[in-house]
């Protein structure tokens, strides 16, 4: 019972019982200091000094009652100096900071919202400072791989298919970063993005042949078989949006497939939800890696490192999110990947 009060004991209920409790101690203090009085009072000069005991008692309440709210009001602040000290440290970079309040139900709800601030605080910083460096690292990556084979190719003693091996190497690696830049530029312009403008009805499945017609170069290249099932489908949506996430989804479908494998892609619409499928019999994954393939610059499968970024799947999860939808994944180490897309069309 004693527990349950004071987890329920409000600050204004805490404030009126501490002043209450420094009335109560002056009073008291007052009336012993009265009997005092009135004991060693003498009765032959009660008239003469009758308005001096209540001047006295006036200034000894006035005394004792500010020393005792003195006194405990410190121990009462001591929570809300608890804070402060720590929204300090916090303002100083420290995320590892806790408060712990107990006994009074609003600064109980303080402490654990400021915990809650400081742990997204943290969480923040880990994912800035993983991006910084893996950022870094696929920006420095090309451009030193550039600059090797550039001075290579000021060599006199080369012969003219070494020659073309480095600048075909160079062309690739320009590529890469390229497609890093842009990749990093338009990851950035949808994160910041709270809205999809621009919105219109048009084709889905249609958009879905051309990106399948665009990227043929890559899947004919592996000796891949893209199969189709698309249904006839009118989405109100951004066509560069949803472009973008065909074109990634099909690119990450190809690179880890196994050459002469098959893709298999459906397009459905059962009421107002729509559902694309696209399913690769490549290399598939292992829990850990499937629970990571949304953050930025994570690349699973280390022996394709150099063929993407790792921004691509972000990419698709954001432009998804912003569209409303959702996007899943079910896939097992040889086994492939295949990856689900939900929208919810506005057109009945």
């Amino acid at each position: 019972m004693i527990q349950f009060f004071k987890k329920r004991l409000s600050l204004a209920i805490t404030l009126v019982l501490f002043v209450f409790g420094v009335l109560v101690a002056t009073f008291l203090t007052i009336i012993i200091i009265g009997f005092l009085f009135s004991d060693f009072s003498e009765p032959q000069n009660q008239e003469v000094n009758d308005e001096n005991p209540l001047v006295g008692l006036f200034f000894i309440c006035v005394v004792t009652g500010t020393s005792i709210t003195a006194f405990l009001s410190k121990k009462a602040l001591d929570p809300i100096r608890k804070v402060i000290d720590s929204t300090h440290r916090v303002a100083a970079g420290d995320f590892s900071v806790k408060v712990d309040i107990k006994g009074i139900g609003e600064l109980e709800e303080l402490s654990e919202s400021f915990n809650k601030m400081t742990q997204e605080l943290a969480s923040i910083e880990t994912l800035r400072s993983d991006f910084i460096n893996n950022f870094s690292h696929e920006f420095k990556t090309p451009i030193m791989s550039i600059r090797g084979f550039v001075k290579l190719l000021q060599e006199n003693n080369l012969t003219e298919e070494e020659r073309q091996e480095y600048l075909a190497i160079i062309v690739t690696e320009s590529e890469r970063l390229a497609a890093l830049s842009s990749n990093v530029l338009m990851l950035a312009k949808y994160e910041h993005m709270d809205i999809v403008v621009d919105e219109a009805p048009f084709s889905l499945d249609e958009q879905i042949r051309r990106t399948i017609i665009l990227m043929e170069p890559k899947w004919s290249g592996k000796d891949l078989d893209v199969n189709i099932d698309l249904e006839k489908v009118t989405f109100v949506g951004n066509q560069e949006f949803t472009q973008q996430i065909w074109i990634n989804l099909l690119d990450n479908a190809i690179k880890f497939s196994h050459p002469g494998s098959s893709i298999n892609i459906t397009l459905t619409k059962e009421g107002n939800e729509i559902q694309f499928t696209i399913q690769d019999k490549g290399v598939g994954m292992d829990e850990a890696t499937k629970a990571r393939i949304f953050d930025k610059f994570f690349q699973g499968d280390t022996s394709h490192a150099r063929t993407g970024n790792g921004l691509g799947l972000p990419l698709v999860k954001r432009i998804v999110d912003l569209c409303g939808g959702e996007i899943m994944v079910q896939s097992e180490l040889e086994n492939g990947s295949l990856f689900t897309v939900l929208f919810y069309s506005k057109i009945g």
